[in-house]
């Protein structure tokens, strides 16, 4: 048993998507949410950049303290979780393995992987699917745009059908099985994205499979919290996008919301 919070954190917004989960699954929980909007977007810089970003949010979580540390980004996973691992006395978890796990599950013979222009470049979904099976064809798209839609909480407007339906096109004459959402600022857009790839498709969250995950190892090693839970919101960026975020995506289910200076 252990009552110290989760820390999450993300690039911008998207990590709510994995809170959401973690409030729904492991309600005993509290959280400590960290979305990293002062140095947003992670997916258009360079590797090392983001490494160090991840590392000093890692290094503000340990301290804390939380009992664990969830990297709910797909590009701060890419580029810094081997790290982050090696640097931090608590267990840390990314997304990405996870999800391809999961996708792979689906017995797909081509599985399409939409994220950010810098896990595409990175190659890391198709690297992890193919260390689980090589055989499986995998079609990646960058979909950068996507990110900003969610981020600016466009998501159930025209507007953003019609990003996805463009950022997507390539699905269009290169069929796929089953359909990664790599980012997760991308659950938020589900069903943009099930109407242009069609019903056929499985949708794959890396976000819902971290924190299957996250459930398995807290019980492993036995972290399971008996409290009842809090959930501490804070922003490197505008506080204020983080309380929109908030009340709409995990319902103004939070214990405060605050920015943060790193």
């Amino acid at each position: 048993m252990n009552n110290q919070p989760i820390g999450v954190m993300d690039s911008g917004l998207g990590g709510l998507s994995v809170v959401r989960l973690i409030q729904q699954q492991l309600p005993n929980e509290s959280i400590v949410f960290v979305g990293d909007e002062g140095h947003f977007p992670y997916g258009t810089k360079p590797q090392a950049e983001v490494r160090k970003f991840v590392l000093t949010i890692g290094k503000y979580l340990e301290k804390y303290p939380v009992k664990l540390m969830v990297i709910a980004c797909n590009t701060a996973t890419a580029a810094a979780l081997s790290t982050v691992k090696k640097a931090l006395p608590i267990p840390v978890i990314g997304v990405i393995h996870p999800g391809a796990q999961a996708a792979v599950n689906t017995h797909a013979h081509t599985i399409g992987v939409i994220a950010t222009d810098s896990t595409i470049k990175d190659g890391a979904y198709e690297r992890e699917i193919h260390k689980i099976d090589p055989t499986i064809k995998v079609i990646s798209q960058a979909a950068q745009p996507l990110v900003s839609i969610v981020e600016h909480g466009l998501t159930d407007t025209p507007q953003a059908q019609q990003v996805v339906n463009e950022q997507l096109s390539i699905f269009d004459t290169h069929p796929i099985d089953t359909l990664i959402l790599g980012c997760t600022h991308f659950p938020f857009l589900k069903k943009q994205i099930q109407n242009k790839v069609g019903k056929h498709v499985q949708l794959v969250d890396p976000a819902k499979e971290t924190v299957i995950h996250l459930q398995t190892l807290l019980k492993d090693k036995n972290l399971l919290s008996t409290t009842t839970a809090t959930y501490h919101l804070y922003s490197t960026g505008n506080k204020n996008t983080l309380i929109t975020g908030a009340n709409k995506w995990l319902h103004g289910n939070y214990t405060s919301c605050a920015s943060l200076t790193l």
